[in-house]
């Protein structure tokens, strides 16, 4: 735990002083094991981030004083949009944007994307929360990314994705392009990464038609999340 996240529907007694008696309590007491007195960093969901001071140590658990006076760090100049990966992907690539500070991943349904992907319970409000949190405590960041699902290919690409793009260039990942992403210029911008395989045709020429421009992450042959990583990685 690098960032101490505080949430404001938390136990606040007033605008400085918040109790704890949930996980993040049993973390301080049974791993940081501060004394009172102490310091940790932290942060408001949504806000500020600065320091907290252990003001008691019970064994029900933990009051801090705060004080935030610290903005969060920039936003990545990248959103994404990815094809919905493998349900065990998903966690890993939910902490990836937030460590990295992507403001808004776009999960997108493709050809390839299995529809049972759809189903699975991680793409539920409370595990995506959780995931994105884990990475923010990570990254020592108190913005949240947005995380958009979209489960219909054609409606997002031909009504939703010029007006996301919000005149900014859109780049689309895939092997074989004559430009290089890392060769681009440093203005934001929307990138997108497909599915593992890649976009089948129809979705490339519907892509393109568009809005998106191909470029290429490399020579070699990418997972999802390495590609995403990759993509972040020159931003």
């Amino acid at each position: 735990m690098n960032l101490l996240l505080l949430r404001p529907d938390d136990d606040w007694l007033d605008r400085r002083s918040v109790q704890l008696d949930d996980q993040r309590a049993h973390h301080i007491r049974t791993v940081l094991k501060p004394s009172v007195g102490d310091s940790l960093r932290a942060g408001l969901v949504g806000g500020k981030q600065g320091r907290a001071v252990i003001t008691a140590l019970t064994s029900e658990g933990v009051s801090l004083q705060v004080d935030f006076q610290d903005p969060p760090p920039p936003r990545h100049r990248f959103d994404i949009v990815l094809a919905l990966p493998r349900p065990k992907m998903l966690r890993r690539v939910l902490r990836t944007v937030a460590e990295f500070g992507v403001a808004h991943l776009h999960l997108i349904n493709t050809a390839r994307v299995e529809k049972s992907y759809w189903q699975s319970p991680l793409l539920a409000d409370a595990k995506v929360e959780e995931a994105l949190l884990a990475g923010m405590e990570r990254a020592s960041d108190t913005l949240m990314p947005r995380v958009h699902q979209h489960k219909l290919f054609r409606p997002f690409v031909e009504d939703r994705l010029t007006a996301l793009c919000a005149g900014r260039v859109c780049w689309m990942a895939q092997m074989g392009s004559m430009d290089a992403l890392r060769d681009q210029s440093p203005d934001p911008a929307m990138v997108l990464v497909g599915p593992e395989g890649g976009f089948v045709p129809f979705e490339l020429e519907l892509l393109q038609r568009v809005i998106a421009r191909p470029v290429h992450l490399g020579s070699r042959t990418l997972s999802v999340d390495t590609a995403l990583t990759t993509v972040l990685a020159q931003g």
